[in-house]
């Protein structure tokens, strides 16, 4: 394997490159900026991106300055590419202060995401166009065309760059609007005001990465007669507003049938009815279990979903695997759910999750299963709030997944 260096590899890059940080000051610049730019690198490095390179003051329209750092704070907030329209972004002249030189640019600026996720230093890639546009305008290209009037061409080519400009800003106004409501409505469907009863609980949900941060994923904790609780998690197939809408009624459904139905297996009977009136339930998975503090007993049913794990303080596990039945409406018969019980001892944690959590696409179920068995051993002694994190930093979703993502942590 050859040893690359990068350092030069960036220098010698043929397009024009500004690294800047999170304040937006110029840490590195390549030769091809400078030359783009007529700088040198004292003249940039540690200056502030908009110190270094102002709006012209004789262009009562420059907007350069406001385009460029709208996009560098979607950047930082998005912590993802953005790409600009083009841009009339004039820069002084070098040497000859107060002077500025007209100048139309293709910007992209890209995060450099760091340990944490959040933006270590974003790359402000450009491409100088002037000359392109100059020799459009001057019928030097396409030759065919003949000499056309400089400003009709420039004034049509900045017309449209920023019509697009706009639209994609209402693009992601809406987006954003869409997504609020989103978030709005999966958080009243997802209310479990027992869950903040508990102390000795963890939660973490995750919507697949590049989603509206929506999903199909629930969980739910409900609080029963003589000191019972009861502990769900459920996975509709998809992704999005349509998931979300389907698990809320589903989610709502079963929080009510476990409140008037004393075994799981029935809470489930009748989940399984409920879900062949609904369009798109079939083949949600979920699991209900019951836990009592007075027998040290948990009794649980599963309809297609993973099992939940039993930890041990020394780390062994045992999984929750007898009591399984296919997805919700898979079957065309309404056959009873099974239902088992296993004892546990005071300090035990019960764990409940969503496939998202361990299945990697191209690799084996039982493969993910043993890697999550093998984090939640190691991490068993720390607290559900520690134990939770370490669990999505060792399998690598502290920051989502391409599936939505619930995991329900609960030291008895």
């Amino acid at each position: 394997m050859v040893d690359l260096d990068y350092e030069a590899l960036f220098a010698a890059a043929p397009s024009p490159y500004l690294i800047i940080d999170p304040d937006l000051v110029i840490v590195e610049v390549n030769q091809a900026y400078l030359a783009a730019t007529a700088r040198t690198r004292e003249d940039l490095i540690g200056k502030h991106i908009f110190v270094a390179f102002p709006d012209n003051p004789a262009d009562t329209a420059a907007d350069g300055v406001r385009n460029l750092n709208a996009s560098l704070q979607r950047v930082l907030e998005l912590r993802r590419k953005d790409a600009m329209a083009i841009q009339k972004y004039d820069i002084p002249i070098a040497g000859r202060p107060g002077e500025f030189e007209e100048r139309w640019w293709s910007p992209i600026n890209a995060p450099v995401l760091g340990p944490d996720g959040t933006v270590d230093l974003i790359i402000h890639r450009v491409e100088d166009v002037t000359p392109f546009l100059k020799a459009l305008a001057s019928g030097g290209w396409p030759p065919a065309r003949g000499a056309v009037d400089r400003e009709a061409v420039v004034a049509e080519l900045y017309t449209r760059a920023r019509e697009l400009q706009r639209l994609n800003e209402e693009l992601r106004l809406a987006h954003t609007r869409e997504r609020q409501v989103a978030l709005t409505l999966q958080e009243a469907m997802l209310q479990a005001p027992d869950l903040a009863l508990h102390d000795n609980v963890a939660l973490r949900y995750l919507p697949a990465a590049g989603s509206l941060s929506v999903c199909g994923d629930w969980f739910d904790m409900v609080d029963l007669p003589d000191g019972r609780f009861g502990v769900a998690v459920g996975d509709v197939v998809g992704h999005g507003l349509k998931a979300a809408a389907v698990m809320g009624m589903l989610r709502s459904a079963l929080s009510a049938t476990i409140r008037s139905l004393e075994r799981p297996a029935q809470a489930l009977d009748v989940l399984n009815l409920y879900a062949r009136s609904i369009e798109g339930a079939q083949n949600t998975t979920v699991v209900w279990a019951m836990v009592d503090p007075r027998s040290n007993l948990i009794v649980y049913s599963s309809a297609g979903h993973p099992p939940p794990i039993l930890v041990h303080p020394d780390g062994s596990c045992t999984m929750l695997d007898q009591a399984a039945y296919p997805p919700l409406g898979a079957r065309p018969q309404n056959v009873p759910h099974p239902q088992a019980g296993l004892a546990y001892d005071r300090g035990d944690t019960l764990v409940l999750y969503t496939d998202g959590l361990f299945e990697r696409r191209g690799e084996d179920i039982d493969a993910g299963l043993a890697r999550l068995v093998d984090t939640l051993g190691r991490h068993v002694t720390e607290s559900p709030e520690l134990l939770a994190d370490d669990v999505l930093a060792d399998l690598s979703v502290a920051e989502g997944a391409r599936d939505d993502i619930a995991l329900l942590v609960v030291r008895l």
